[in-house]
C-alpha cells in the first residue's frame, strides 16, 4: 500500500492542496482587519510543506508571531489569536517531524509550537479572563494536542524512514545477487573454456602428431603406422568423451552424477600414465615420476593436476616437437602436491620458444585451475634449453562420512 501512494505524487499534491483550502476555508470566519492576510497566507505557505519543510515552518511562524502581536495591539485588536487557521501551524510541525532528515528539526519544530502554547496560557490576551484556571485548562488542552500530534508524527516518521531502510536493503541485497550471478557465471564460462581447452587442445595436437608420423610410416613400417592410428582412435574417443560430459553440464546447469555410478569414465590420476604413454606415442620421450603416498586428494583437484601435466605436454608438442625428453615428477608431501614438468626443447636453447609459450590460453588456464584449488603456479624457461612448468597444490582431508 505505502508503495502504491508512493507511486502517486499527484496524490500528494492534492492531499497538501486540501490542508491549504481547509486553513483558508476557515479564516474568513474571523472578521479583524489582518485575520484574512495571516491566515490566507499561512495557507499559501503550506502548499511547500513536502519540499521545503523548515521554510514552511519558519513562514507560518512568523506569521503566528505576527498574527499575536496584532492582536494584542494597545489600542484595538487587529487579528484573533488563537484562532481555528493556527491549525497551520501545527500542520507545519508535523511536516517538519515526518519529512526531515535531521532529528534536532523535529526537536525544535516542536519546542516553537509548545513555546506558542505557552505565550497564549501564560500572558494572556487583553480583555481575557484573569482565573488561572483558565490558564491551566488552555495549557493543557493546547499542550496535550501539540505533544500527541508530535508523539504521532514522530512515529510515522520512524516507520517511513524503516521502510526505506528495508526498501534500501531489498535493493542492495537484490543488486548484490545480481552481481554475485554474474560472478559464478563469469567463473563458470571460464571453468568451460579452460576445459574445452585443455581437451582440445591437448587431444588435437597429440592426434595431428600421430596422423603426421602414421602418413610418413604407412609404406615403410604399417605396424608402426597401425600402432599410430589406434592412438589415434583412442585419443579421440577419450576426447569425444569429454566433449559429451561437458555439452551435459551445459545443458543440465549442473555436473553429472559420479561417473562410476552411470559407467562413464572418471578422470583422475589414475589417467596419468594413459596421458603420459600418448605423448611417447607423438614422439616424446617422457619420463613419469611418483613419490610418496597419494593422500587424499579431491576429485577436483585429481582434475587439476591431470589437466597441468597434459596442458605441459601440450605445450612441449607444440613448440620443442617430437624428440624432445620430458620429465614429469609427482611429489606428495604431507600437505600438498608438487608438480614439475621440465622438457630440454630438444636440444633448443629456450629463449627461441619462450616467447611464443609465455602467452595463450595454456598458461593463464593452468594458473587459473591452481589457484583456484588455493596452490602456487610458476613457469619459465630453464637455463640453456627447455622449458619447466612447477605447480603446488594443498591436499585437503577427506570428509569423513557417517554410518547410517
Amino acid at each position: 500500500m505505502l508503495r502504491r501512494i508512493q507511486a502517486l505524487p499527484w496524490l500528494h499534491t492534492a492531499y497538501d492542496i486540501a490542508l491549504a483550502l481547509l486553513v483558508a476555508y476557515i479564516t474568513p470566519r474571523y472578521v479583524e482587519e489582518y485575520d484574512l492576510l495571516v491566515g490566507w497566507s499561512m495557507a499559501l505557505a503550506l502548499l511547500f510543506r513536502r519540499r521545503r519543510p523548515l521554510t514552511v515552518m519558519a513562514v507560518v511562524s512568523g506569521l503566528a508571531l505576527v498574527q499575536y502581536v496584532l492582536a494584542t495591539y494597545p489600542d484595538s485588536m487587529l487579528a484573533t489569536a488563537p484562532s481555528a487557521y493556527d491549525v497551520a501551524l501545527l500542520i507545519a510541525m508535523v511536516s517538519v517531524v515526518t519529512h526531515t532528515r535531521t532529528m534536532w528539526h523535529t526537536y525544535a519544530a516542536g519546542g516553537v509550537v509548545l513555546a506558542g502554547v505557552l505565550v497564549e496560557s501564560g500572558l494572556g490576551l487583553p480583555g481575557s479572563p484573569g482565573d488561572i484556571e483558565v490558564d491551566v485548562f488552555t495549557l493543557a488542552s493546547l499542550g496535550g494536542l501539540t505533544t500527541a500530534l508530535w508523539l504521532t508524527a514522530l512515529v510515522l516518521r520512524t516507520r517511513r524512514l524503516y521502510v526505506e531502510t528495508l526498501e534500501a536493503r531489498a535493493a542492495a541485497a537484490e543488486r548484490e545477487r545480481e552481481h554475485l550471478v554474474r560472478i559464478a557465471a563469469a567463473e563458470e564460462r571460464a571453468e568451460i573454456a579452460r576445459e574445452l581447452h585443455d581437451v582440445v587442445a591437448h587431444s588435437l595436437a597429440v592426434m595431428i602428431l600421430q596422423a603426421d608420423g602414421a602418413g610418413y610410416a604407412l609404406k615403410s613400417d604399417p605396424d608402426k603406422a597401425g600402432t599410430a592410428l589406434k592412438a589415434i582412435g583412442d585419443t579421440g574417443r577419450d576426447a569425444l568423451e569429454d566433449m559429451h560430459r561437458i555439452v551435459r553440464v551445459l545443458r543440465t546447469g549442473r555436473a553429472p552424477v559420479e561417473d562410476a555410478d552411470n559407467g562413464r569414465r572418471r578422470v583422475s590420476l589414475d589417467d596419468l600414465e594413459t596421458v603420459a604413454e600418448r605423448a611417447r606415442t607423438a614422439g616424446l620421450k617422457v619420463e613419469l615420476v611418483v613419490e610418496g603416498e597419494r593422500g587424499s586428494l579431491s576429485t577436483a583437484d585429481e582434475l587439476t593436476v591431470l589437466r597441468v601435466v597434459q596442458e605441459s605436454l601440450t605445450n612441449v608438442l607444440r613448440h620443442a616437437g617430437p624428440g624432445a625428453r620430458v620429465e614429469i615428477t609427482l611429489r606428495f608431501v604431507e600437505d600438498a602436491v608438487r608438480i614439475s614438468v621440465a622438457d630440454d626443447g630438444a636440444g633448443r636453447l629456450a629463449g627461441a620458444t619462450a616467447e611464443r609459450r609465455s602467452g595463450g590460453n595454456g598458461l593463464v588456464g593452468m594458473r587459473e585451475r591452481v589457484e583456484v584449488s588455493g596452490g602456487s603456479f610458476a613457469a619459465g624457461p630453464r637455463l640453456g634449453a627447455g622449458w619447466q612448468v612447477e605447480a603446488e597444490i594443498p591436499v585437503q582431508e577427506a570428509p569423513v562420512r557417517m554410518a547410517g
